[in-house]
């Protein structure tokens, strides 16, 4: 028997979180056991390297979490990889201490025939502590619609503050706008060392200000944000509408531009449309080179699939990338969450992945993904090409008839096939408030009464951005 026993420590904890996660969730992922403890940690047995990873990504801090107020003790979890039992070869649980660590890791591939990525550079793989290690340039596939960007993005890191500064990435949601700025963060730091560097989102930078506000330590903020060498900061529409701090955004690209250091940015749109930022800041970021990511296409899908899965140590048959290819076309982190899924499943059941499989795995997330496959981008661009206006003066205050009437069937369209809400709506729309939306898509219904011709463009307006939405 352990000298330390924290099972019932353990037990509870897992009682509890069966109640607070999804049944789904909780049966995808907590299929794992106790091991064995020692005085500060608890050991938990897990089906491979794979989860792992997950676990120690995603769930580790929260188990910690509730074991603490549990026990009232400070307790570390340590994952053992024990191997699930199998007809031919019964598995055994390992002690942690014979443990040979480097079990079923995943295998590094460096393929030179993959056209679809990024040469590889010979720089040292050292953690930034904050970046992401895995966020890289080898890791990133390009295509047609991307390779501009990424192309830019290693010139950039090859020569910070040389070329293409300010460089501003924006786009949809996981489309790979952080992966693409942290790619640049580390491939500079790995060639350089010495290189200071800041990488936050604008939310950090934000509460780092108002910190220093608070504290009356303005001057040891500008000097750490101002003396740097490469600043990248992820999501700057959330400096929409902070006009105080607008003004040290405003000085501190002044001052790391004038210097000759390199900026990169990440926004969810082009920084003219963001409506409530002051006109000299956004003139700052429309300075250098913009690059806008679109959904990603199927060769790209399909090349993405087979990279992340040789990451994950997994062989997956070209049909089943074919299948998982066509099925999710909205974004980067779908893919990924929906082959994390197959993996976990398949390595928890322990069956091969096949069509079958895959088919009965994914069927929920591709019935979830599909039913919010349609973007406001779609909506936008289908509506832009039917009435001859352009995406910006959608979104901008222009009251033209012309303007006015695309503008409100688009979001009466938004409204009724997707599941934006009107505040949702009227921020992709310029920023417009919610009672704008409700007065739009009343001003269509009223039309569609009187006008049954608009009901038919309608119609034709929306087969167009569904079939546009499965490209």
């Amino acid at each position: 028997m352990d000298a330390w026993d924290y099972s019932p420590f353990w037990i509870e904890a897992m009682k509890q979180l069966a109640e607070e996660l999804s049944e789904q969730e909780f049966s995808m992922w907590f299929s794992i056991d106790y091991d064995s403890a020692t005085q500060n940690t608890i050991n938990i047995r897990v089906p491979s390297a794979f989860f792992r990873d997950q676990l120690a990504k995603n769930y580790q801090a929260r188990i910690e979490k509730k074991l603490y107020e549990i026990s009232g003790k400070q307790l570390s979890i340590d994952f053992v990889v024990v191997k699930p039992a199998t007809d031919e070869n019964a598995a055994k649980y390992h002690s942690p201490k014979t443990l040979d660590s480097s079990q079923d890791e995943p295998r590094k591939t460096n393929s030179q025939s993959d056209k679809n990525l990024i040469a590889k550079e010979p720089t040292q793989p050292v953690k930034h502590p904050q970046m992401n290690l895995n966020h890289t340039f080898e890791n990133y596939v390009i295509g047609e619609n991307n390779s501009f960007a990424a192309n830019a993005a290693l010139a950039i890191a090859k020569n910070p503050g040389k070329a293409y500064n300010p460089f501003l990435v924006y786009g949809g949601v996981g489309l790979g706008k952080t992966h693409l700025m942290q790619a640049i963060g580390n491939r500079a730091f790995g060639l350089n060392q010495k290189l200071k560097i800041i990488c936050v989102s604008a939310e950090t930078f934000t509460n780092d200000f108002i910190e220093a506000l608070n504290a009356q330590k303005l001057s040891a903020f500008k000097n750490r944000y101002r003396s740097v060498d490469m600043l990248l900061i992820d999501d700057i529409h959330f400096f929409d509408k902070k006009e105080s701090l607008q003004e040290e955004v405003f000085y501190t690209f002044n001052a790391l531009y004038d210097a000759g250091k390199q900026m990169v940015f990440t926004c969810d749109r082009p920084a003219s449309e963001l409506k409530n930022l002051n006109d000299r800041l956004r003139s700052r970021f429309e300075r250098g080179i913009k690059v806008d990511l679109q959904p990603p296409s199927y060769e790209m899908r399909f090349a993405i699939i087979k990279r992340k899965a040789e990451g994950l140590n997994t062989t997956i048959s070209d049909d089943v990338i074919d299948f998982i290819a066509r099925n999710i076309s909205t974004n980067i982190r779908d893919i990924e969450s929906a082959l994390t899924t197959l993996v976990a499943f398949t390595e928890l059941s322990n069956k091969k992945i096949d069509l079958k499989t895959t088919e009965q795995v994914l069927k929920d997330s591709i019935n979830q993904i599909k039913h919010s496959n349609v973007t406001i981008d779609h909506i936008i661009r289908a509506i832009s090409d039917h009435f001859r206006v352009s995406s910006n003066d959608l979104k901008g205050k222009k009251r033209n008839k012309n303007i006015v009437f695309p503008r409100q069937v688009a979001m009466f369209i938004a409204r009724d096939i997707t599941e934006y809400s009107t505040t949702e709506i009227g921020l992709e729309f310029g920023g417009r408030d919610h009672t704008t939306v409700m007065h739009s898509c009343q001003k269509t219904e009223e039309r569609l009464k009187i006008d049954p011709t608009l009901d038919i463009t309608i119609q034709k307006i929306i087969q167009v951005i569904k079939d546009g939405s499965k490209a």
